[in-house]
């Protein structure tokens, strides 16, 4: 099994659909761990945008990875972990005001 660190996706801006893909792993022979989510708010007010993991184009209850996270106006959030994510994950989501945030995610992609 070999391994490379990656942008996994983005840079991308959020919409205002809470519902819309922001990312998923296409192949059953890798998968991605997200190490770092960085959120970009360009404008000059504060932001929020929520995060699920599931199915595609959905957002269902008990999913939530970030629920109406804030992002002050002209500043940066960013988030430190490990998030596996499998070619059957979907990361869908949006923010409050469309356009305003931008999302970009690094990590370790693995082949197996």
């Amino acid at each position: 099994m070999a391994d490379k660190v990656v942008r996994t996706f983005g840079p991308l801006a959020l919409t205002n659909t809470l519902t819309t893909n922001v990312y998923n792993n296409t192949s059953a022979l890798i998968y991605d761990v997200i190490t770092h989510i960085h959120v970009v708010n360009k404008t000059a007010g504060a932001v929020t945008f929520s995060l699920w993991i599931g199915a595609t184009g959905t957002n269902s209850a008990g999913t939530e990875f970030f629920n109406g996270q804030s992002v002050a106006a002209n500043s940066t959030f960013d988030w430190y972990g490990r998030l596996k994510m499998t070619s059957t994950d979907f990361l869908v989501g949006g923010a409050s005001a469309s356009t305003s945030l931008t999302i970009m995610a690094e990590g370790v992609q693995v082949v197996v």
